[in-house]
């Protein structure tokens, strides 16, 4: 129990470590994109800004166990295969691209006008702008929006065990589920529980560091 319990684990951070490193590189581009072409942005295309937010508000409102049907065949050109742990990282990775995009979007918007003018007013480059002024001061905020996307991708990575994601959710279907076995599924639970927690925890304190830095 206990090996099975630890590699169902190892796959589900695995899962989780694997989506978010690959979310938090294309959702700051995309988030960061939107931003510079929205209303408030550095270069405003109206056009272009909506057709880009309705895609990503648009496959942000799929559900996750219908969005991981759907990327079936990409899933499987990607990785050869549509089941496994490293067949889920592909759903995974899309969905945090998308939640990360928009609360880099989000965040960026909360930063005072006055910056970016003042920014602007002195001849600094847009690129410059974001990585110098907008970037640090969005940071902590930008820390507690993907503590929780973090967590929401556990939550994901054990639906996709539904359908032979592997990790914490395959073993509770197969163990907890179909062989109703509630010791093993109250466990799981806890190890979910724990795992979520040491998320928040480490989340808060990277944000108040910052916060302060």
């Amino acid at each position: 129990m206990v090996d099975l319990l630890v590699f169902s684990l190892l796959q589900t951070l695995l899962m989780v470590a694997a989506s978010l490193t690959v979310g938090v590189v294309g959702g700051f581009a995309l988030g960061t994109l939107l931003y510079r072409i929205g209303a408030q942005g550095l270069r405003p295309k109206p056009l272009l800004y909506r057709v880009l937010s309705f895609g990503v508000n648009s496959a942000r409102s799929i559900p996750y166990i219908i969005l991981i049907v759907l990327l079936i065949p990409f899933t499987r050109l990607l990785v050869g295969s549509s089941i496994g742990t490293l067949a889920a990282i592909v759903p995974l990775s899309l969905a945090a691209i998308l939640l990360i995009a928009r609360a880099t979007e989000d965040t960026f918007k909360t930063i005072p006008k006055g910056l970016v003018e003042m920014g602007i007013s002195l001849g600094v480059s847009h690129r410059q702008i974001i990585l110098k002024i907008i970037f640090p001061e969005a940071l902590s905020p930008l820390i507690d929006q993907i503590t929780s996307i973090t967590i929401t991708l556990i939550g994901f990575s054990a639906m996709a065990g539904t359908v032979g994601g592997g990790g914490l959710g395959d073993l509770a279907i197969r163990y907890g589920y179909q062989r109703y076995e509630i010791l093993f599924m109250v466990v799981i639970v806890f190890v979910l529980l724990g795992l979520v927690q040491a998320v928040q925890i480490i989340g808060n304190r990277c944000a108040r560091y910052y916060r302060y830095y």
